[in-house]
């Protein structure tokens, strides 16, 4: 007999709105301030990049949903797929608020090619999370070695048009590199 999802669901629910009034109270606009919500916004070199649905770094979270289904298939085997999403669901939201702390976008600013970051709105934020869950439930889905390949094709494909993407992202966070940047410059 399968569980009832609703508590799992409201759970998933919960954490969503509560990372919104964290980033609200965190001063982060609601929206694009140029007033509009876009699906798509693809110019990455812009303010409003980070600002509507979904944009350049989308396919990043759907990685991270990929990564974390990975992560939590070896270290919460015995528990069913609900818990191991609320789990998924609080990683990907820590990381919204964390990534849009004042600290964390000077480092952005500082050693990666994103100069005019500002942060995400609350809007993007909030899509992010359902970009992460999108990837959680492919990898729930496929097999293990078709979830590889279209993170790896996310990942190159993404390189290939902006010059950035998840691994890229997190390597000049940690240890920028100048040979990377100046590549990720068009240099």
């Amino acid at each position: 007999m399968q569980a009832r999802p609703w508590p799992w669901i409201l759970a998933l629910a919960a954490i969503v709105v509560a990372t919104a009034g964290v980033l609200l109270a965190m001063g982060r606009v609601p929206i694009c301030e140029c007033g509009t919500v876009k699906l798509w916004h693809g110019e990455v070199v812009s303010s409003e990049n980070s600002q509507h649905l979904t944009d350049w770094y989308t396919p990043s979270h759907i990685v991270h949903g990929m990564l974390f289904y990975a992560a939590g298939h070896f270290l919460m085997r015995r528990f069913g797929l609900m818990p191991r999403l609320v789990v998924a669901t609080i990683l990907e939201a820590a990381w919204e608020i964390a990534e849009n702390t004042d600290a964390v976008i000077q480092r952005y600013r500082e050693a990666t090619i994103a100069l005019d970051y500002f942060g995400d709105s609350v809007i993007n934020s909030v899509s992010d999370i359902g970009a992460m869950w999108l990837g959680f439930l492919i990898a729930a889905r496929l097999p293990a070695w078709a979830t590889v390949a279209l993170a790896l094709a996310f990942e190159i494909g993404v390189a290939l048009v902006i010059r950035d993407n998840l691994t890229l992202n997190v390597l000049m966070l940690i240890w920028p590199l100048d040979s990377v940047k100046a590549w990720q410059e068009g240099a």
